[in-house]
């Protein structure tokens, strides 16, 4: 014999119906019709054999026998004001702590955009953000610190999946006075003629960046080695050589001032960016919302112009 089991809309129904003492009061605070709650209640006390309301001149009284029924109910219908709560505390971001790394080249400038996005949608989330070297990145999801990182490169692991993020291009940095200042575009040749101010090439993301000379066969010769993009624009600032570096990276480091110049670079300078997970592990919902925040910049912001 199937389980004589109330809904939620039921549950809902029968409560009004204590609150309000008659249909016509339940139908007011459900904002639904009369004879629909006549129908429901009529089917509710055939499913359960029992009778849990008397009517006397369109007043509903719980019954005698029903009233342990009634005490249940109240208890169910606060159950679900509680999780309903919880579930609003949850959409606002509230007493939850978001965590998740980034790699540099990514972290410094489109990962603080994202999360301008995400905290619009959930204003009280908390969020833990580590700035991670790429090598840094395995352990960093295999120790669960965090849900993901953002990555400017991809590898093969057994235990780490990556999705596409975005694409984004390189470009040549220069000093307002360098000779190539001036020019709508230049070439890996041309600017391998110059000093550079850049990332090891056997680092990941300096390989990245050296990848428009190795393609050619270009030697190059990086006088001055940094690990991070920030500190490649402050050198070049200082007119002390000149650099390649992604668009994300110029995208958000006060290049407007009027001493520094972006060059498209005339060869094929595409790059991908990539968000890096655990094969084992689903991502939060709010990891899922920066994540199509973060696509949403890397799409404004990936190209040179």
């Amino acid at each position: 014999m199937p389980k004589r089991q109330l809904t939620l809309r039921q549950i809902e129904v029968i409560r009004a119906i204590m609150v309000a003492g008659s249909i016509a009061g339940a139908a007011r605070l459900l904002n639904v019709s009369q004879p629909g709650l006549s129908r429901t209640m009529k089917h509710v006390e055939s499913m359960l054999k029992i009778k849990l309301f008397s009517r006397s001149g369109g007043k509903y009284t719980p019954s005698p026998e029903a009233q342990s029924v009634f005490a249940q109910l109240n208890e169910v219908y606060k159950k679900l004001n509680d999780l309903q709560f919880s579930i609003e505390q949850l959409e606002q971001g509230l007493d939850v702590e978001f965590c998740f790394g980034s790699v540099p080249s990514i972290g410094h400038s489109m990962v603080p955009r994202a999360i301008r996005r995400l905290k619009e949608q959930y204003p009280q989330l908390r969020i833990n953000l580590e700035t991670l070297k790429l090598e840094e990145a395995v352990d960093y999801l295999l120790l669960e610190r965090g849900e993901f990182v953002c990555m400017s490169y991809r590898f093969d692991h057994p235990a780490i999946s990556f999705q596409p993020l975005g694409a984004g291009e390189l470009a040549c940095l220069v000093h307002a006075s360098h000779p190539l200042a001036d020019r709508p575009a230049v070439s890996a040749r041309e600017i391998a003629r110059y000093p550079l101010i850049g990332i090891d090439p056997g680092d990941p993301y300096g390989g990245i960046l050296a990848s428009i000379f190795e393609r050619q066969g270009l030697d190059f010769d990086i006088v001055i080695r940094v690990r991070y993009g920030s500190m490649i624009i402050s050198l070049v600032r200082q007119n002390l050589g000149i650099a390649v570096l992604d668009s994300f990276t110029l995208s958000d480091l006060g290049l407007s001032a009027g001493e520094l110049r972006v060059i498209p670079i005339d060869e094929e300078a595409r790059f991908d960016t990539y968000v890096a997970s655990r094969r084992d592990q689903e991502l939060s919902s709010f990891a899922d919302s920066f994540v199509e925040a973060i696509r949403t910049e890397m799409i404004l912001q990936g190209r040179v112009e």
